[in-house]
Parts: structure tokens; sequence; C-alpha cells
């Protein structure tokens, strides 16, 4: 009998672990094809430089906005129905991407993908912590991170062949089979629904509040240096500090402010990601148009020196998750920081005649900086909190990834804005597009510093 139930466990364990990889890998290969295709998205509906960086920007803006909230959702009601759920809207908004006929159509239908990303971020790292004991806790996160990272790699790579050949819209139009083999898996294999608050209510009023300061926060910084910039991040930082002091009031919080508080190793651990994607998450849009602007590539050969960062990452990220296991996870993650600091360090000297190769070894070196610091420091958040808060924690990391990606985006848009204006990355722009990727990269060198600090004070996991 106890072998059955074991069996039954092991099944369960395994199903869970390959549904939550497929979604692990889905997610980031639309990201990153996405990158590649936007030269041929911009030409197709006329987009000026800040107009594109949106394409990506309002993907990401409504995954965090939403992430918080159905990690608390998931707690509640279920983590595989709402996982469920953001596999369905992910592959219809992509099918909607595809099917766009103005600048308009298209960003709505990548709010929605965001959207479902946020239902598929916020609930499969707290699927697998839930599923798996402690012990093996870090190896299923490496896979997870490693099918994220290999998401990345084949992004650039079937991206660039997918638009070269068959023009952008293919890119989406390829995430549905995948997409509907997701939704598949999950309604027939994955037993359990993993809902430890249930029983508590959801903070609607909350929700609301974190959202609009989200809102404000990233459409705030994207207007910068206007006045109603300034102003829309004034209102932001207001409606925050609205949602902590509603949140240490709430009987049910959609996010327990004294995990930040009380908690060092996780208030610390999430601070490091936030850093560490805010230094990072640009790296491959500024790198993408360089190629092909600057270089003359094509897309496909732009995805091909691309896949090198991503590839390092899927190589190492199991192997620094499994030493997590085993060494303390703040030292392996603060070696990873370091060596992120390194590699961005070096792209500040990238310029129109730097050779292929040697833009190769510095993705290279950034991407083994990112594999050492991903999947210990997820491990360290997730085995910072107990049972009832997995799914919270899961989504919080994933706002972090996701604050850190806008962050980042957000002051490449803000460059772009100051150094090219809003027009057309034309020849008679190349001087100044490469002024603002410079720039760029000088001040994620700088902020990556800071996180070295943030992920060495977090404190001891065990």
């Amino acid at each position: 009998m106890q072998a059955e139930i074991a069996t039954q466990q092991a099944t369960g364990r395994r199903a869970a672990l390959i549904a939550t990889t497929l979604a692990g890998f889905l997610t980031p290969f639309v990201d990153s094809a996405t990158n590649v295709a936007l030269p041929s998205i911009s030409q197709t509906f006329a987009m000026d430089a800040v107009t594109l960086s949106w394409v990506r920007t309002a993907y990401l803006l409504a995954a965090a906005v939403f992430l918080v909230p159905f990690g608390k959702i998931a707690d509640i009601y279920g983590r595989k129905r709402i996982f469920t759920y953001g596999a369905i809207l992910f592959t219809l908004a992509a099918l909607g991407v595809g099917v766009s006929t103005s600048t308009a159509m298209l960003l709505s239908f990548r709010v929605l993908q965001g959207l479902g990303a946020a239902m598929l971020f916020g609930t499969g790292v707290a699927i697998l912590t839930s599923a798996f004991p402690p012990g093996d806790r870090g190896r299923v996160l490496g896979i997870n991170v490693a099918a994220v990272y290999i998401g990345l790699s084949l992004g650039p790579t079937i991206g660039g062949l997918l638009t070269q050949q068959l023009g952008w819209r293919s890119i989406f139009f390829a995430v549905v089979p995948l997409g509907l083999i997701i939704i598949a898996f999950v309604l027939w294999q994955v037993k359990g629904e993993w809902a430890e608050a249930r029983g508590d209510t959801f903070d609607l009023a909350g929700s609301a509040i974190y959202a609009l300061a989200l809102v404000a926060l990233m459409v705030g910084f994207s207007r910068l240096p206007a006045i109603p910039g300034f102003g829309l991040i004034a209102v932001a930082v207001l409606g925050l500090g609205a949602f902590v002091a509603w949140e240490l009031r709430a009987r049910f919080p959609v996010l327990n402010i004294h995990l930040l508080t009380s908690n060092r190793p996780f208030a610390f651990s999430n601070l490091a990601a936030l850093i560490n994607y805010g230094a990072t998450a640009a790296v491959a849009f500024l790198m993408s148009l360089y190629l092909q602007y600057i270089k003359g590539l094509t897309p496909q050969q732009a995805g091909l020196i691309l896949i090198a960062q991503p590839m390092v990452m899927a190589v190492f990220s199991p192997l620094a998750g499994r030493l997590s296991d085993r060494v303390e996870p703040r030292i392996v993650a603060t070696t990873g920081m370091a060596f992120t600091t390194v590699g961005l360090a070096l792209l500040v000297f990238v310029g129109p005649t730097t050779p292929l190769w040697a833009l190769v070894l510095r993705l290279a070196l950034l991407g083994f900086g990112f594999a050492l610091f991903s999947s210990p420091n997820m491990n360290a958040i997730m085995g910072s909190v107990t049972k009832q808060y997995y799914g919270v924690a899961s989504a919080m990391l994933a706002t972090m990834r996701l604050m850190g990606q806008m962050l980042s985006q957000g002051i490449a848009t803000l460059l772009f804005a100051l150094f090219i204006g809003r027009v057309a990355i034309t020849p008679e722009h190349y001087a100044a597009f490469l002024a603002s990727m410079k720039t760029a990269f000088a001040i994620f060198t700088i902020l990556c510093g800071f996180g070295i600090f943030a992920s060495l004070v977090r404190g001891k996991i065990r």
C-alpha cells in the first residue's frame, strides 16, 4: 500500500514538473523571440522608437500588476486552476497578437498575454515547491530555470528564422499548438490543487491600490523627463505607501508585509532579484537592435548571436540549483551577481567595430553569472517561507523579476527619449542609439554592483 502511494506521489510530482517546465519554456520563448522581431513589427505599423519599446513594456506591466493578486488567489482557490486559466489566456492572446491589424490592437493583446503570464508565473514555482520535498527543491527549481533559459535560447534563433522566412506574426501563431499541449497535459495529468490558504478572503481593495500604483510608476517612468512623468511617479510612491498601510491592517492581506519586515532572507533575496533583473533584462532588447541596425545582421543572424547568453544559462542553472541544496544559496547567488557585473561592464565598451566573437564571449559571461544567481536565489526565497505562503512567495519572486524587467526596459526607453527622441532608428540616428546603449550598460553595471551587497547581506537560509 505504501509502495503504491509512493508511486502515485512520484507520478504526480513528475507531471507537475513537466507542466511547469513546459510553461517555463513558453513564456520566455515568446518574449525573446519578440525582441528579434521588433524591427519588423516597427516597420509593419510605422512605430517610433518609444512606441516600439511598449510592445514589450505593455506585456511586462500587465504581468507585474496582476502577479501578486493571482498568487494569493491561487493560494486560496487552487494553484492548478489558476495555472490552467493562465495557459488558456496566454494562448488565446498570442493568437490575437498574430492577427493584429493596428498598433492599438497589438498592444491590447500584449496586455492580455501579460495577464495570462501572471497566472503562470505566480503559480508555477509554487506548484513545484508544494509538490517536492525540501531536499529536492533546488534540483527541480534548477530544471525549471533551465527551461526558462532554453526558451530564451531558442527564442532569438527560431524567432529570427520565422521572422525572416514567414514574417513576425508566425512567432505568435507558433505559440498556439504548444499552449494547447500544456492545457491538455495539466487537465489530464496533473493531480491536486495545492490551496493551503483555502478559507482566506481575497483582498480586492489592496489589490486595486497595488495595481494602480504599479501602473502609475511604470507609465510615469516612460514619460520622463516630461513633468507629467514626475507627477505620476509621485502618485505611485503615495499609492505604494497607501498599499503598505492597508495591508498592515487587512485581516487577509494580498501580500503579508511582515514577510518583508521580519524575514530578512526573504526580503533581501527579493531585493537582489529585483536588482539583478533590473540590470540585465534590457540587454537582449538593446543587443538585438544593435546587431540589426549597427552590424547590419538579419533577424536570423542576430538570433544566432543572442543565443550565447541563454544557452550558458540553460547549461549551468540545474548545476547551480543542485549546488544550492548543499551550499548556502547566499554564497552561490552572490558569486553569480559578481560575474554578471563584470559582463555588463564589458558591454559598455561595445562599438561599431566590435568583432562578433567578442560579443559572444561577453554574452556568455553574462549568462554564466545569471545562471549562478537565479536558481539559488529562487531556492533561498521559497525556502524562507512556510507552505501557506508558497503562492505569494512565488508571485513575489516573479513580481521582482517583472518589475526588474520593467525597470530595465524603462531605463532603455528613457534613454531613447533623451538621446534619440520619438523618431524611427534610421542611419542618421545610429550614433545617438550607440550613445544611449552605452549609457544604459553603464547604469546597469552600477546597479548590479549594489546587487552584490544586497545578495551578500541576506543572511543564512540553513
